[in-house]
């Protein structure tokens, strides 16, 4: 998941940036969320040191402290090599600065015309999301699911293992970061993954490399994270090899 971050010292610029990308999130259905908004460009530093995240930043150039937008980009650099930059400003003569710092910026965006901000955040949410999507595609694998209207790209490496659901034609995935619910058939999601991934139980599919421990004699799976799968007995074999 790609996570939004807004740095903006202004508290009514800031809640307009929010809302701005909360409404493209909501109109376009993607799989992103602002996990910071804040005035304060120590806590966005703070928050990178305690949190590894693919991020899209959305940064003021003037942020009334040492730390100015620029020089914060920067450090995001240092923590987020792959993360997508925006400034969204007043200061039109600084922009040169980011050539300066080499921070790569995605866009800089200039406070002159409300409607035409709207529209450079908007086109910036979906052209960072294209690329997240593309880059993540060469990085690794990643299934695609469709979850109450939103279309969810999640790596192979980070699912530990598939459940049935409760609810009939419902599966439940079990990620090292989340857990997501929707519509699909377990012979359906079995045939779309590789080697990794063994049906170990009709109602388990597990990814092999996220297993911790294996009780052969309760038939019993224990995946790094605790949580637990059960291993049918005809299956027990298949999944030891």
């Amino acid at each position: 998941m790609l996570s939004i971050v807004i740095c903006e010292d202004n508290e009514n610029q800031r809640k307009e940036i929010t809302k701005c990308i909360e409404d493209s999130i909501m109109i376009e259905n993607l799989d992103m969320e602002i996990v910071l908004s804040t005035e304060n460009p120590e806590n966005t530093i703070e928050y990178l040191n305690n949190n590894e995240i693919s991020g899209l930043y959305f940064l003021d150039v003037d942020l009334n402290s040492d730390v100015n937008g620029i020089k914060l980009a920067e450090v995001i650099r240092e923590y987020d090599p792959r993360g997508f930059i925006v400034f969204v400003t007043t200061h039109a003569e600084m922009s040169y600065l980011t050539f300066i710092y080499k921070v790569e910026a995605m866009d800089y965006i200039i406070k002159d015309k409300p409607e035409s901000v709207k529209e450079r955040i908007h086109e910036c949410i979906l052209n960072a999301h294209k690329k997240y999507s593309s880059k993540a595609t060469e990085m690794q694998k990643n299934l695609t699911i469709k979850a109450e209207d939103k279309i969810i790209n999640i790596e192979y490496n980070k699912i530990l293992f598939f459940e049935t659901s409760n609810i009939i034609h419902k599966v439940i995935l079990h990620a090292v970061d989340r857990q997501i619910e929707f519509y699909a058939k377990m012979k359906d999601i079995e045939d779309k993954l590789d080697d990794r991934f063994y049906r170990c139980h009709r109602s388990f599919l597990v990814n092999k490399d996220n297993i911790k421990e294996i009780d052969k004699n309760n038939r019993v799976l224990y995946m790094t994270n605790g949580q637990e799968c059960l291993v049918a007995t005809r299956l027990l074999k298949g999944l030891l090899k």
